[in-house]
């Protein structure tokens, strides 16, 4: 058909025909024959087309899948080129020359330190799946990473990062100071109704007693507690409450054994207790044995007690103008008897940590002397500067306590100063402002190393007695009548401190 086509075939005279009828009638087979040629021309070209059609829709099919083909395998081969950064590859006999080439390509690139991970997108699978010479995570693909690793992995970033590290070991802790902790109240003593005015850790036991201007003593258990109801610390019920004094309780002390307390108010009778056990029921009767001996000599309110940390003695400083050593255990239980009439009263004293053989005492006057127990005599004065001294309101000197290790002695002022002396010397070897009011109330903690105030501005702190330097302020309690913390305390052996407020609370920091 295709030789005929375009061409009319011509129409045959059927026999018997003639005339203008068989003239008429060639002429409608001629044309009919024209037409049909015609229809099979146009059927033939049309197939033709669309045969081409349906093979170039083929053919953009092909080549789009080939296309999608092969940036898919660009895209896999880019991430396997990128995670073959210490493949090992191990080649067998079996390899065609392709998969060598495409295994050779794969190690210059893993080789190669500015390689952009993209390679020839050809197959490198045999059988249908991938090649079985591939070991993923060889014995040689950590050093190899490691080496690729540190020019096109974090490069720099790595540097960083070592460097941040060896920096950060300059913030660890090497000094005591960085050692520190910071103290937060854990326990509230309540039972108190008027201001605490002293307060004593045992040394030992997690124990504390509290006197107060409600006439009374009173002994806490630490580890008997209850929770508060509104605040995260922990309410303590006192074991037992000592009666005996007929006015407020002004200061007291507890013994080195831990045995017996002291106490004196402001009748000048100083009361010696027995401790009654830490487990004892709070709701037993009263045990009038508690209450040991009764200590009679000062004419006036007593304002300090110490116990000496070594013999069993005790010293007390009165508004009668005496500081007298006594030793309650003995038959003769006044040793002697301390006075300065150029000083005045005294308002304060301590024994001497590192010369047991000596006490110290602040007056009046602003000038604290140290003592020889045996004779009595003073022995050094301590220097105070003239406007110390003629600072009539300010001198007052609240507190004094010695160093548990050095020759060295801390007083606390009305006029908002801690000063240090040198008890050698005699010299006054540091003064800073220290509070925002008075301060009342000193402690050295057992070890030398920190020394805690308080103060009528209503806040304790901690300093660091090397640099000198307030390492923690606590706000611990408000004010009554222009007072506020009365006494702190250092626990000898638990990480324990305490403060006494004229609010009527004691509060314990851990």
């Amino acid at each position: 058909s295709s030789d005929g086509q375009g061409r009319r075939t011509p129409a045959k005279k059927p026999p018997g025909s003639g005339g203008g009828t068989s003239y008429t009638e060639a002429m409608l087979l001629d044309t009919e024959a024209a037409v049909m040629a015609n229809f099979e021309f146009l059927a033939q070209a049309a197939a033709a087309v669309g045969d081409d059609s349906v093979g170039d829709e083929m053919d953009d099919d092909d080549d789009l899948h080939d296309e999608m083909d092969d940036i898919h395998d660009q895209t896999i081969r880019a991430a396997n080129n990128r995670k073959t950064k210490g493949l090992m590859l191990h080649e067998t006999d079996d390899v065609d020359a392709e998969a060598e080439e495409v295994l050779n390509e794969l190690h210059l690139l893993a080789q190669s330190e500015g390689g952009t991970g993209q390679s020839d997108p050809q197959e490198w699978t045999a059988g249908g799946g991938v090649y079985p010479g591939v070991v993923v995570g060889g014995p040689d693909m950590k050093r190899e990473g490691d080496a690729i690793d540190s020019t096109l992995g974090l490069g720099e970033l790595a540097q960083l990062t070592v460097n941040n590290e060896a920096e950060a070991s300059y913030d660890l802790p090497s000094t005591k100071e960085s050692l520190r902790k910071t103290w937060t109240a854990k326990y509230t003593l309540r039972s108190h109704f008027d201001g605490v005015r002293a307060l004593a850790f045992h040394p030992q036991e997690p124990v504390l007693i509290t006197a107060s201007e409600d006439h009374t003593l009173k002994l806490w258990n630490l580890h008997k507690t209850v929770p508060a109801k509104k605040s995260a610390s922990l309410d303590v019920e006192p074991l037992y409450t000592f009666r005996g004094h007929s006015g407020p309780v002004l200061c007291m002390c507890m013994s080195a054994s831990g045995e017996q307390c002291y106490s004196a108010a402001t009748g000048g009778t100083i009361h010696c207790w027995k401790l009654p056990s830490v487990n004892i029921d709070p709701y037993d009767s009263f045990e009038s044995s508690v209450l040991g001996c009764r200590l009679v000599g000062h004419t006036d309110a007593v304002w300090r007690l110490v116990s000496h940390p070594h013999r069993q003695q005790l010293l007390s400083c009165s508004a009668d103008g005496t500081l007298k050593l006594w030793s309650p255990q003995s038959k003769v239980q006044l040793l002697q008897t301390f006075s300065s009439e150029q000083d005045g009263v005294p308002t304060s004293c301590d024994f001497v940590r590192d010369e047991t053989d000596k006490m110290v005492a602040a007056f009046t006057s602003g000038h604290c002397v140290l003592f020889d127990l045996e004779t009595g005599k003073p022995v050094t004065r301590l220097e105070s500067s003239p406007e110390i001294v003629c600072n009539e309101v300010g001198r007052q000197i609240y507190r004094i306590v010695c160093h548990p290790l050095l020759p060295l002695t801390v007083t606390a002022h009305e006029d908002r100063h801690i000063r240090f002396f040198d008890n050698t010397s005699g010299k006054m070897v540091h003064s800073m402002v220290a509070h925002l009011d008075a301060v009342t109330s000193l402690a050295v903690d057992p070890n030398g190393l920190y020394l805690l105030s308080g103060s009528h501005d209503c806040s304790i702190r901690l300093w660091n007695l090397d640099s000198k330097t307030c390492v923690q302020e606590i706000t611990a309690h408000r004010k009554k009548f222009d007072e506020s913390i009365l006494d702190v305390a250092f626990h000898p052996t638990r990480p324990f401190i305490a403060s006494a407020g004229a609010d009527g609370l004691a509060k314990v920091f851990v």
